[in-house]
């Protein structure tokens, strides 16, 4: 099974929780992320917002095609007729059947094979699904696949106990019994997130995903870099200055993580994300100059980042 990378141990219990929810994966460019696991709650609670905007649309659209059926009166036709009354009223009941399916069904589809990976419920909460990591810690793109196979399984796990209470109704069978074994059913695959490290439930482990947190609209205060976010190396006095192709690559997730590299300060990763970079966008930079690169970069891509935010237009990330 697909494993994150594992963390060291800490001596602060508050410290431990806090980091027990960060991972940290290798994109197919080789830099180094850290995400941030989304909260049980967060999940419990996008999935509610979902179900109540699923089940408002459902409303609405029967009361639309009821309105639009209301003047349609069905006498008995003849043996083998088919009156124009009688296919207009089959024809809205087969376009609700569809609807409903439609809303059960292609409601997570949708919204999670777009680029931002959330149905409305995990925008407001501020969560997204990604893809989880392989053994070597690799990350690749969310794939259709998996996004189909982890929302096949809610069928399994959420609407299934409630189709076999149903159907011991209809069946004439025992309720209370039905009722006991579908609250067991479900209790089983709701509780999945509480017995693994990375709250996943039994669509995440199928489909090799997780869900994660996203960043926040508004950006975090800008670093202060002097002479060196402007452009201009304090080592060599080289003048970086990037083109509009070479920002538009990177979203605001990747600027905070650049963000963060830059105040770890670490030289080898300081080389990795120059390396990255430059592999990405066609420059080359100077040895021992990883840092003044990184800095120009970061300030170029964040005013970027910032102008289209006053124009409406958000990059969440690299694959928006």
């Amino acid at each position: 099974m697909a494993r994150a990378f594992p963390f060291r141990r800490r001596a602060s219990p508050y410290r431990q929780e806090q980091s027990s929810a960060r991972r940290e994966i290798v994109t197919a460019e080789g830099l180094r992320l850290t995400l941030t696991l989304a909260s049980r709650g967060a999940r419990a609670g996008a999935l509610i917002v979902d179900m109540f905007l699923i089940g408002l649309t459902m409303l609405v659209t029967t009361l639309l095609l009821g309105w639009l059926g209301r003047g349609i009166v069905m006498p008995i036709p003849a043996k083998g007729a088919h009156s124009p009354e009688q296919a207009l009223a089959e024809t809205l009941m087969v376009l609700w059947i569809i609807a409903m399916f439609l809303f059960r069904s292609a409601w997570f589809l949708y919204f999670e094979l777009g680029p931002r990976g959330a149905t409305p419920g995990k925008r407001l909460m501020n969560i997204r699904i990604a893809a989880r990591p392989g053994g070597d810690g690799s990350a690749d793109r969310l794939s259709a696949e998996a996004v189909i196979a982890r929302n096949l399984m809610r069928d399994v796990e959420l609407f299934m106990p409630f189709v076999f209470i149903g159907a011991a109704f209809t069946a004439g069978s025992d309720p209370t019994l039905a009722g006991v074994a579908s609250a067991v059913w479900f209790g089983i695959f709701a509780l999945f997130p509480f017995f693994n490290r990375d709250r996943l439930r039994c669509g995440d482990i199928i489909a090799g995903t997780w869900v994660v947190e996203t960043p926040r609209t508004k950006l975090d205060a800008a670093l202060s870099l002097g002479k060196a976010g402007e452009g201009i190396s304090t080592v060599t006095g080289a003048h970086y200055r990037f083109s509009d192709e070479d920002l538009a690559i990177y979203g605001e997730y990747e600027l905070k993580v650049l963000e963060q590299i830059l105040r770890d300060d670490r030289p080898q990763a300081l080389a990795e994300v120059t390396e990255a970079i430059c592999r990405k966008i066609g420059w080359t930079s100077g040895r021992g100059d990883e840092r003044a690169f990184l800095e120009a970069y970061y300030t170029q891509l964040r005013a970027r980042l910032e102008t289209g935010m006053r124009l409406g237009k958000r990059k969440a990330d690299k694959f928006s």
